[in-house]
């Protein structure tokens, strides 16, 4: 593992709440964005909580609005005191070309945050990611595996880690 690497992080989520409140952990830890967006990945099948991993993220840079899926939009656009938080759903496109429609070179900008639904469906389109956050649903709880894949995002796993451990 490189210094700059961080090992891969997997938490348990039983409830709703729990994966608001991981969303909410992962935005209290995003490092500064004043040179670089950040591109997160939430994977995983229907009904795995990416959108309710994406509300608690909002709600954890202050959002205090509703936040819809945008499976039918394709992308909703917050716009934060400090920062531009872009959550896309991309489940319903037919294929990467599609994305220069949405505009999304626009949001390729610091002070973004990119959080893409069902990025597979944008590969080649789509940057590659900081971090990623794949979602399972098991019988009694979900299992969220979250992954640095840049310097970036291997300094937001690290910043996570250490405010969990603090908060154990």
């Amino acid at each position: 593992m490189s210094a700059n690497a961080a090992a891969p992080l997997s938490l348990l989520s039983p409830s709703v709440q729990e994966t608001e409140r991981i969303g909410t952990r992962l935005a209290d830890t995003l490092p500064s964005l004043t040179a670089q967006p950040a591109i997160v990945y939430l994977t995983g099948p229907l009904g795995a909580g990416k959108t309710t991993l994406a509300r608690g993220f909002l709600a954890g840079r202050g959002f205090a609005g509703s936040v819809r899926s945008p499976t039918y939009t394709l992308l909703e656009c917050y716009e934060l005191s400090d920062l531009v938080v872009v959550h896309m759903d991309l489940y319903r496109i037919e294929a990467a070309s599609e994305l220069e429609a949405l505009g999304i070179r626009e949001f390729l900008t610091a002070n973004h945050v990119l959080l893409v639904e069902w990025p597979e469906r944008g590969v080649p389109g789509l940057p590659a990611p900081d971090l990623c956050v794949a979602m399972q649903v098991e019988s009694s709880h979900h299992e969220i595996a979250l992954r640095g894949d840049t310097a970036l995002g291997a300094a937001w796993l690290r910043r996570l880690v250490e405010l969990l451990a603090a908060s154990s």
